[in-house]
């Protein structure tokens, strides 16, 4: 893809990894066997008003836990599938279900399960400290890595170039 910005003209949905994108990959477990995870502020900031503005927002991943669930209803993602075995699956009958074309999805994974989806997707993006088979794929590596900020950088990249950046209602969560 010789000029990713003009594909992020024809992006209308978001769809997410959750470990190593919106969060560093790092997992600490609780005696009682909770994972929990850190994520970003900056990030959950860009997808709660991707949300608002109208775009599709979904988290398709491997890992399950009660305290992603809780983080993605705060941010008014209701597009989430959890503990998900087969990724490429679920996201053809996301699309099919929601009549979305490929073309209108960026992709943001990080890891060898995401493969299939990124060779799918009509805007597939990577953090920076991606695997290397999935850096080969994107069309747009972010120069930050997983956790760090790189949603943000994708949504908000979207969102200057359809014009929907810095608006009154990005004011208020």
């Amino acid at each position: 893809m010789a000029n990713y910005k003009a594909q992020l003209k024809k992006i209308t949905t978001f769809v997410f990894d959750y470990d190593g994108v919106l969060t560093e990959g790092t997992i600490i477990m609780t005696e009682h066997g909770e994972a929990l995870r850190i994520s970003n502020i900056k990030d959950g900031y860009a997808l709660q008003l991707a949300v608002k503005k109208g775009y599709r927002v979904a988290i398709i991943s491997g890992a399950k836990s009660n305290s992603m669930a809780h983080r993605l209803k705060a941010l008014r993602i209701t597009d989430v599938f959890l503990g998900i075995g087969n990724k490429l699956e679920t996201f053809h009958a996301y699309l099919k279900d929601n009549a979305i074309a490929p073309s209108e999805v960026l992709f943001m994974g990080d890891d060898i399960p995401d493969y299939q989806i990124m060779k799918e997707a009509g805007m597939p993006a990577c953090p920076s400290d991606a695997a290397e088979e999935i850096k080969k794929l994107a069309a747009y590596i972010s120069h930050l890595p997983g956790g760090k900020g790189c949603v943000r950088d994708v949504i908000e990249q979207v969102m200057k170039v359809q014009g929907k950046w810095m608006n009154d209602d990005a004011f208020t969560w």
